[in-house]
């Protein structure tokens, strides 16, 4: 098959899908920090104008955050930017829990030499992102973090279902930590379950894991708290 049949049966290259990979990273860090409101109308044109790509990987990008609920497809009108919902995230972290349990024991099992050293890295740079008040380089390093947990428990059917947990965990982390004041008490529990995962400790990590979720519902409850009174 030559290049031009290849093209016309849409056969993708490398490239494609790494061009697609950053319009989702791009897209979504856009929504979580609110540059692309809630409820608000997108469209391809327009993302590919400020992200200074084609449309076919921004068209595959939207359809990715669709699956994980960042935005809704409005037949005649475009791309809406869905909202979040503060009650939502506590049962988002009801499915989370035992699932981030599972991952700490796998990687604390599993993960590699090298893949230590990664997340121990990680485990210094929130702290640093944290003392510095960074909240950009704290969401990505955030991000990080859970990407490489996942990776270093080894298990395909894991890294499918915690991407969109994670993704919309960070939509509303971003939004509350700020007011909260909470992030040297975030990095600290992320930290210890980066340092029980590579000490290869399971029943530290997920010790760790039960922690860190109590935090967050802590803060969840916090915002819901607020969120209730002023709407009074």
């Amino acid at each position: 098959m030559d290049s031009s049949e290849e093209q016309q049966t849409g056969s993708t290259t490398p490239l494609d899908v790494r061009l697609v990979d950053v319009a989702f990273e791009r897209l979504e860090e856009m929504i979580v920090t609110r540059q692309l409101p809630p409820n608000t109308m997108v469209s391809e044109l327009q993302l590919s104008a400020e992200l200074k790509m084609g449309r076919t990987p921004i068209r595959e990008a939207l359809q990715r955050l669709r699956q994980i609920g960042f935005v809704e497809m409005q037949p005649r009108r475009g791309t809406m930017v869905c909202g979040t919902d503060i009650r939502q995230q506590l049962e988002l972290l009801e499915v989370r829990r035992p699932l981030e349990e599972l991952v700490a024991r796998c990687a604390a099992l599993r993960a590699s030499d090298e893949e230590r050293r990664g997340l121990s890295e990680l485990s210094k740079n929130i702290r640093n992102a944290a003392a510095e008040g960074d909240v950009i380089n704290y969401l990505r390093i955030n991000r990080q973090i859970h990407e490489k947990e996942v990776q270093a428990a080894h298990n395909g059917m894991l890294t499918n279902v915690m991407a969109a947990s994670h993704a919309q965990s960070r939509r509303f982390w971003y939004q509350n930590i700020q007011q909260n004041k909470a992030f040297d008490e975030g990095a600290d529990c992320h930290s210890r379950v980066l340092e029980a995962i590579i000490a290869g400790n399971v029943e530290l990590a997920i010790d760790s894991v039960r922690d860190l979720m109590q935090f967050l519902e802590r803060l969840t409850r916090s915002t819901l708290a607020e969120f209730s009174n002023s709407s009074w």
